[in-house]
């Protein structure tokens, strides 16, 4: 028995040592962090509350969107007083005129609702302001994170952001009782109210928003690369244009696009300092103007429920929801591509 015992005992031995060992090398299963203990209630409450708040915002932004859709998609088999909806985008001969022409004049008769001035006159002082609050943001920004000492930095940095904190309204008011008399004298305008004042009282708010982001943008790229041009001899404009720039480039962009955002849905400046005349001259920027958010803000109050300027109206706000929308998918995938191409990845 002890001889059968020492011949079988090595090849057990082996067994039993190469199982141990595959047992300690065998990954041991944890729990994810944060689940390895119980969750206090008060925990799990604040986690489901928060859940709660986040979807209860996207579910109210999904209504307002289906709401609006209801009230305008019935003009595409309604007809209302014999409007069709080809009319709100192409050009008709009205009683009176020699030739067909884009006209924006809900009051009268007929009515005449036709959105090309409205988009238009929105997209004139879209791009002024955009042409104004770009390069002044951006630059701001350039200066104050590569170039400005600290003190300044500290200084000017919240006075720029302060700026977003003025009300709109008060922004518009500023437009026009001082912006639009002081630019009339200096220009000889014949339209005291026009494009270039509703976009100049415009780009006040978005300036704010594009140099905060670049600001952030910018003083986020590594001290390293900057470090390291320098030592190879590069100057500081060298530093800033071609390496700190480029490497903040997405996070300029998102601000630019946030602006552009901005400056396409703001009300009140442009429903005060623009004139609020839908006169079609694209390329005439010293004639007053009549935006979309203008024309909403201004005739929703005054129409009758469910007849065709009420149904005009709530098709100018989704059609505005959806151009923000747009803009927003295009820029997060600009945004996205660009980020790929600096980083290589």
């Amino acid at each position: 028995m002890n001889s059968a015992r020492a011949r079988l005992s090595p090849g057990l031995v082996r067994a039993a040592v190469d199982e141990d060992t595959r047992e300690r090398a065998r990954p041991m299963k944890r729990p994810p962090l944060g689940q390895g203990f119980k969750m206090p209630l008060s925990h799990r409450l604040a986690e489901k509350l928060i859940a709660l708040m986040a979807m209860s915002a996207i579910a109210s932004v999904a209504l307002i969107f289906i709401f609006v859709a209801k009230e305008a998609l019935p003009l595409a088999w309604e007809h209302l007083e014999g409007l069709h909806l080809a009319d709100l985008f192409l050009p008709q001969t009205w009683r009176g005129y020699h030739e067909a022409v884009y006209i924006w004049q809900p009051v009268g008769t007929p009515e005449k609702f036709n959105v090309v001035p409205l988009f238009l006159g929105s997209l004139k002082v879209t791009l002024l302001a955009m042409l104004f609050s770009v390069p002044l943001g951006v630059g701001c920004a350039i200066y104050l994170a590569l170039y400005a000492p600290r003190r300044l930095r500290e200084v000017v940095k919240p006075v720029i952001e302060l700026l977003a904190a003025v009300p709109s309204v008060v922004l518009g008011f500023f437009a026009l009782m001082v912006l639009a008399t002081w630019m009339q004298d200096a220009m000889g305008w014949h339209f005291r109210l026009n494009a270039v004042v509703a976009a100049v009282g415009l780009a006040l708010t978005i300036v704010p928003v594009i140099f905060t982001i670049s600001e952030d943008a910018l003083t986020a790229v590594p001290h390293s690369l900057s470090e390291a041009a320098l030592a190879l001899g590069a100057r500081k404009y060298q530093v800033a244009l071609r390496i700190v720039v480029p490497t903040a480039a997405p996070g300029i962009a998102a601000g630019v696009i946030l602006g552009f955002g901005r400056a396409i849905g703001e009300t009140m400046i442009v429903l005060m300092a623009s004139g609020n005349a839908a006169i079609m001259k694209p390329f005439d920027f010293t004639t007053s103007v009549r935006t979309v958010t203008a024309s909403i803000a201004a005739e929703l109050g005054e129409v009758a429920q469910g007849d065709a300027h009420w149904r005009v109206l709530f098709l100018l706000g989704a059609m505005l929801f959806a151009i923000t929308f747009a803009l927003n998918f295009v820029g997060s995938v600009a945004i996205r591509r660009l980020e790929k191409k600096l980083t290589a990845t």
